[in-house]
């Protein structure tokens, strides 16, 4: 199990929320400044200082239950309300799209590039507004400071520790049945064609070497697939082309639904604005989405709400639990807005 899993688990999922998030948004027709403002919101309490220093320490990860609460309090860090029903859906969208992009990742290190891609996104989420950015910016320095120089088997263990932590979730999503990517009984289906992990050679040949290092023989074998060879790798560097497609919007057009191993970009301003119309695959189960959501409801103005007056139901809530929700209240002190969140939090903790 890796310490350092974490701050990639948070961040992907987070990625995979906002743009959950932004697509109903923008289909309800909700006003464009108070959209911006729910995005503004949950990003500058996703990105809070206290809290990330706290996220990146080396550590085991959070039990399912308390990462739950900590998205359950993510997403209502704004003046949206999501019930619970609702909440439930956006959570197993999130988690499922993510656990099919670590099954997917070539290389173990690639699962770098799948953050980068939603780092990316976040970005530019915010890129008109300079005193969120600069936060998102630390956050992208550091994750670069902490990641890129571990080796493959660093992060190995990475993945491997993400992929124990989804084991049990099998939850059916439409998009990813409709594409034939996902079983009936909620496990994904692994392809067997597309690009090889960079750095590696297409599987069908033997070469065999003499005691001095000479090549003597080569065979040739069937691989049992359709694979090809990498055409370069995908930049660890801010906002540059990742190549991978992992880790973008699924729920646009222009960006369908992965299903090799690696993707090939051929722009290499990948990071440019996205078409933001629905992608048809995804519209049943944004529909679904939007249907527990009773409409988004986003008040026209908020209620003032004390963050520290939580009660918490269940009294096997833990000391790391209570201390996650503590450092989430500093994020009072990030956003002017944040003093009028409009959302229930008392109602939401019932549900622990």
């Amino acid at each position: 199990m890796s310490s350092r899993t974490l701050p990639l688990l948070f961040i992907n999922l987070g990625g995979e929320m906002l743009y959950i998030l932004d697509q109903r948004l923008r289909a309800q027709n909700i006003p464009a400044d108070k959209a911006k403002k729910v995005m503004n919101d949950i990003i500058t309490t996703m990105f809070n200082k206290k809290f990330l220093e706290e996220l990146f320490k080396p550590q085991e990860l959070y039990s399912k239950k308390a990462l739950r609460t900590v998205f359950d309090r993510l997403a209502h860090a704004s003046i949206m309300r999501l019930n619970q029903a609702s909440m439930d859906k956006l959570y197993d969208l999130m988690t499922m799209a993510f656990k099919y992009q670590v099954l997917l990742c070539p290389r173990p290190k690639d699962i770098l590039l799948i953050s980068f891609n939603h780092m990316d996104a976040i970005k530019d989420f915010v890129k008109d507004t300079p005193s969120i950015l600069s936060q998102v910016d630390e956050t992208y320095q550091q994750l670069i400071e902490m990641y890129t120089t571990l080796c493959s088997g660093e992060f190995q263990l990475i993945r491997q520790t993400l992929l124990i932590f989804f084991q049990d979730m099998h939850i059916r999503v439409s998009i990813f049945l409709k594409d034939k990517v996902q079983n009936s009984n909620g496990r994904f289906v692994l392809p067997t064609s597309g690009p090889v992990p960079y750095g590696t050679q297409v599987p069908g040949l033997i070469r065999m070497f003499s005691c001095t290092g000479e090549e003597v023989t080569r065979l040739q074998f069937n691989n049992g697939g359709n694979y090809t060879a990498a055409l370069r790798e995908g930049s660890f560097e801010i906002f540059r082309d990742r190549v991978t497609k992992l880790g973008t919007n699924m729920y646009s057009v222009s960006r369908p639904v992965e299903t090799h191993m690696s993707g090939t970009s051929k722009n290499s301003a990948q990071h440019t604005k996205v078409n933001t119309a629905p992608n048809p695959l995804a519209k049943e189960e944004l529909n679904l989405l939007a249907k527990l959501m009773g409409g988004l409801e986003v008040p026209k103005s908020g209620n003032a709400d004390n963050v520290d007056n939580i009660v918490f139901q269940d009294q096997q809530v833990n000391a790391e639990l209570a201390k996650i929700m503590g450092e989430f209240t500093e994020s009072g002190e990030q956003s002017p807005s944040s003093s009028s969140k409009g959302d229930d939090l008392l109602a939401m903790m019932d549900g622990l």
